[in-house]
């Protein structure tokens, strides 16, 4: 896997709120992939328990059906988008997104940084072996990288027992940031009810990146993912757990267009334009 990782950006401004791109009610933080490496240290500089979130198409539709996420999303630092369908979507607006800003891009990013400044990671979740897989090889790709720790949780319901186990475990790992594999939005509710508690200065849901750092898929070509086409190559590659899944997506973006069409021509929905008539 091919990962350039160039450009080596100090901690910068965590992204204001008050400058967030909304995309389809979620706000994102209109940041480049190397910003967003910036702001995170800047969180962890700042040593209070926070999350960010990547967003992508999938999220943004779970944001639509569950209410309980709009608040979630309200307590993140920020939001980047994960997403070609949501970074076109602002293209034309006075305020646009600058780039996609893909978790499994950001996971070796943030391997770079915390390998040069020396700030420890902690693995959660995924397929049993992943993050062990995803440690050792992260551990060498980038000498001096800490990972100090990797849980699996069994995929059910924790006892209390059991959950308070897994945070003690985190605790005493004191990682500066915990990368979070339960998949979305369980991944992003689990952190936002339990970051302070574990008081990790960083976490973030990560989806299938852990999957990708060990090995067990491939990325897609460049010209896959620079044209919006990465969706394809993924579907191909696990068919029965994502071809309803990004039926779904298509469904949400189909609405979404015909929303903002409608918006921008002043028509009210079901009325046809005069030439249709």
């Amino acid at each position: 896997m091919n990962v350039d990782v160039d450009l080596k950006p100090e901690a910068g401004p965590i992204p204001d709120a008050a400058d967030a791109v909304w995309v389809w009610g979620v706000p994102f933080a209109p940041v480049t992939l190397d910003e967003s490496v910036a702001a995170i240290d800047a969180l962890i500089e700042r040593g209070e328990p926070s999350y960010f979130i990547t967003a992508n198409l999938h999220y943004v539709m779970l944001t639509h059906e569950h209410p309980d996420l709009a608040a979630i999303n309200r307590g993140a630092a920020f939001i980047v988008a994960d997403g070609a369908p949501i970074v076109r979507a602002t293209r034309k607006r006075p305020a646009a997104l600058p780039e996609r800003v893909a978790g499994a891009d950001l996971i070796f990013h943030l391997c770079e940084l915390a390998a040069r400044k020396g700030r420890r990671l902690f693995f959660l979740g995924a397929p049993p072996g992943v993050a062990e897989e995803a440690a050792a090889s992260l551990t060498a790709r980038y000498p001096g990288l800490q990972v100090s720790g990797t849980a699996c949780p069994p995929f059910r319901k924790l006892s209390d027992e059991e959950h308070e186990a897994l945070l003690a475990q985190i605790r005493e790992a004191r990682p500066d940031i915990l990368l979070v594999a339960f998949g979305q939005p369980k991944g992003e509710r689990w952190i936002a009810e339990n970051h302070r508690r574990i008081g990790v200065p960083v976490s973030v849901q990560v989806g299938a990146s852990l999957e990708f750092a060990a090995g067990r898929f491939a990325r897609a070509p460049r010209w896959m993912q620079r044209t919006g086409l990465e969706w394809v190559f993924r579907m191909l590659q696990e068919p029965r757990r994502l071809t309803s899944r990004y039926a779904r997506n298509a469904a949400f973006l189909g609405r979404m267009r015909l929303r903002e069409s409608l918006r921008i021509t002043g028509r009210p929905p079901g009325e046809a334009p005069a030439r249709e008539r």
